[in-house]
């Protein structure tokens, strides 16, 4: 059954005010990754969350940009960052895929744990969401994980591409395809191995409470997918529809309701734990 979060109860006092900080760490593939880390200015951060864009998409596009500075003003510590080979992160997009994301998850995780503390709440978009279902259970004390308009499974990627251009890319090892109105390169390995992953396995097994956001006009992931994850994690997980919000968030709004709910609902998961 389908299970709605309360709306956030709005404090009396102003948001946080935050502060944005550039931080490279390695990454999976030994490639510098590109990250900023939002942070509250007035008070420590209540605890750590990572945040995973979405398939191209970058961490300084607007949904990934907007939810981890509304966080930050609700007293996390959020770090959004580049997969290998997109943004300011290095490496060659042809040559990377889901695994590697997931690998870069688990090492930007690592990597707060020992600048800052290890984050207890992870949030993915899109690929990026299937990407922390993926890794939750490599990160240790993560206490909640979240995502949003995300796949049930990573092989739904493969419908952004149209079959000349998967038949170009298996026949020639990597072809260049226009994604989201932009040209990228991408390589074979990233088809055969977003088809070969066990994510229901993965999700059936969360370590820690979830909670899907999903727009019910979402074009891109179908409802129906938000609906198979949660139907999948069993009693452990909420689904929330994000009514009047596109796939990629582009309304300012939808970033914010996204960001209030979560922090919400994870606030009780996440309190007094390190």
């Amino acid at each position: 059954m389908t299970t709605h979060a309360p709306p956030p109860v709005r404090a009396t006092a102003p948001p946080a005010r935050t502060r944005s900080e550039p931080w490279e760490f390695t990454g999976a593939r030994g490639h510098r990754l590109s990250g900023r880390l939002e942070l509250p200015v007035d008070a420590e951060p209540t605890a750590v969350a990572l945040f995973a864009h979405c398939f191209t998409c970058g961490k300084d596009g607007l949904a990934a940009a907007r939810t981890s500075r509304f966080l930050a003003r609700r007293s996390l510590a959020v770090l959004r960052f580049d997969f290998t080979g997109v943004g300011g992160s290095g490496g060659e997009f042809a040559d990377t895929d889901f695994s590697g994301n997931v690998a870069d998850v688990v090492l930007a995780a690592e990597a707060l744990r020992t600048r800052l503390r290890p984050p207890t709440l992870l949030v993915g978009h899109s690929l990026g969401g299937a990407a922390v279902l993926a890794a939750a259970h490599r990160v240790p004390g993560v206490r909640a994980v979240a995502t949003i308009g995300a796949p049930a499974h990573p092989g739904h990627v493969r419908a952004q591409f149209t079959a000349a251009d998967r038949e170009r890319i298996t026949r020639d090892g990597a072809a260049e395809v226009m994604l989201a109105g932009r040209p990228f390169r991408v390589g074979a390995g990233l088809l055969r191995d977003v088809a070969e992953q066990p994510q229901q396995q993965r999700i059936a097994a969360l370590p820690a409470p979830l909670l899907v956001l999903h727009s019910p006009d979402d074009t891109l992931v179908p409802p129906s997918q938000a609906r198979e994850i949660q139907h999948t994690a069993g009693d452990g997980a909420s689904l929330v529809w994000l009514h009047g919000t596109d796939h990629l968030l582009t309304g300012r709004a939808g970033a914010e309701r996204a960001a209030a709910l979560i922090s919400a609902w994870a606030a009780p998961l996440l309190a007094g734990g390190e």
